[in-house]
């Protein structure tokens, strides 16, 4: 290899810290742009109060963001205990568990959230694809996109048997039906709709695209070095 052709591949550290910025960067302006209607339930979430903090869309979305400090030490914490043994990837394993979990829970919180008529009025199912995605408007698209994301970019990072995007389809879809059956069995006031179920999975398989280039390297095993080296003719 030539000294220009080394010089010219940008190192993996600098390329990760590029990507962490921007991520932080997209972060940040998401934050300015909605801090307005966030900062309303500041001041019930940090006196504490469940009602009006973690009952309400602005404060779970709030909480999460004054969470991401938490799981950043807990990423290093994991990473520092992972790396002390001599394990490989360790960074890469422990930003996988904590994003799984963080990236996950606050969806799943908002999607189990009873509505006004929860345990009152009865359960409501929609079978027929594509009927309610044109009444779910482009923020509820997203958020249903957004429900499994985390877990779909994440899990094959974390998990080589799930390093596939037909296994990550397959998850996305079970974990949205039985988010599903769950609000039709409890009747939160929600309807268990299959466009939900459709649009969770694709959410989810989105994301697991946009990490492949993290999950694929670690899926695959070289074959030269599992096979014994054979033995020479004598």
């Amino acid at each position: 290899m030539t000294p220009d052709a080394s010089l010219s591949a940008p190192p993996r550290r600098t390329r990760s810290i590029v990507f962490l910025g921007l991520a932080l960067l997209a972060m940040a302006s998401a934050v300015f742009l909605v801090r307005r209607p966030l900062m309303m339930s500041a001041p019930t979430c940090m006196a504490g109060r469940w009602h009006g903090c973690f009952d309400t869309f602005n404060g779970v979305v709030l909480m999460t963001l004054v969470a991401v400090p938490v799981s950043m030490l807990v990423v290093w914490a994991l990473a520092y205990r992972r790396r002390a043994v001599g394990a490989t990837a360790a960074w890469r394993t422990s930003l996988a568990e904590v994003g799984m979990v963080h990236g996950t829970v606050p969806f799943l919180w908002l999607t189990m959230m009873p509505g006004a008529g929860a345990g009152t009025v009865p359960a409501r199912v929609s079978l027929v694809p594509l009927r309610d995605l044109v009444t779910m408007g482009p923020l509820g698209i997203v958020g249903n996109l957004l429900v499994f994301a985390a877990l779909g970019f994440f899990a094959p990072m974390r998990f080589a048997a799930l390093a596939s995007v037909p296994r990550i389809l397959a998850l996305g879809v079970g974990c949205s039906v039985l988010v599903e059956t769950a609000q039709y069995v409890l009747r939160l006031d929600r309807v268990s709709s299959v466009d939900d179920v459709l649009v969770n999975a694709t959410g989810a398989v989105l994301a697991a695209l946009a990490s492949r280039r993290w999950w694929r390297t670690t899926a695959q095993v070289p074959s030269d070095r599992s096979r014994p080296a054979p033995a020479p003719a004598g």
